[in-house]
């Protein structure tokens, strides 16, 4: 398996290893993890995101691999909604206030445990959720208080390349 670089010079403890192992659903915030954080306006409304297509690629990968992802965002953004459209993400919550209960909902949906969950996020409103998950991940550029918490901190920044980090290590870690 090709691993970026960056990863690969990025320890991963064997704990968190071995709980990636039984991740069976990965939830992933967007801004500043899916993108680079920054919101572009427009004429009449406009909203501009710019997604890493190297990104898109692995999530397509993981979800093929078996481990569906859930797309988990604060805002409201037709940007993002076509994005895991086109990904063909199966689970999508935007306008979302309360992370933790998003995702114990999504767990009686599908009958996933929240524990074989990992979730990455970059700012305060994720730390809700990252004592409840299996594995919390933060992105290299989120808030100290979220690289401080997480079980794995990425080596690339959201939106270039954090979330193919990410999906590369599940992959890795459930074929090991």
């Amino acid at each position: 398996m090709t691993v970026d670089r960056r990863m690969a010079e990025t320890p991963v403890p064997n704990e968190v290893l071995r709980r990636l192992r039984n991740v069976r659903l990965l939830g992933l915030d967007v801004d500043g993890v899916l993108t680079d954080g920054r919101l572009y306006y427009g004429p009449d409304n406009v909203e501009l995101k710019a997604f890493n297509t190297q990104d898109g690629s692995a999530m397509q990968r993981l979800m093929a691999s078996g481990v569906p992802i859930a797309i988990v965002t604060g805002r409201t953004s037709e940007a993002v909604a076509r994005r895991a459209t086109e990904l063909g993400v199966p689970y999508f919550f935007d306008g979302v206030a309360d992370k933790l209960a998003t995702l114990d909902e999504l767990a009686r949906r599908t009958g996933i445990a929240v524990n074989h969950m990992a979730f990455a996020g970059d700012d305060l409103a994720d730390l809700a959720v990252f004592g409840h998950v299996g594995v919390s991940i933060g992105v290299v550029n989120a808030h100290p208080d979220v690289v401080r918490q997480a079980d794995y901190v990425t080596a690339n920044r959201g939106g270039y390349g954090a979330v193919r980090e990410i999906c590369d290590l599940v992959i890795a870690a459930r074929s090991s």
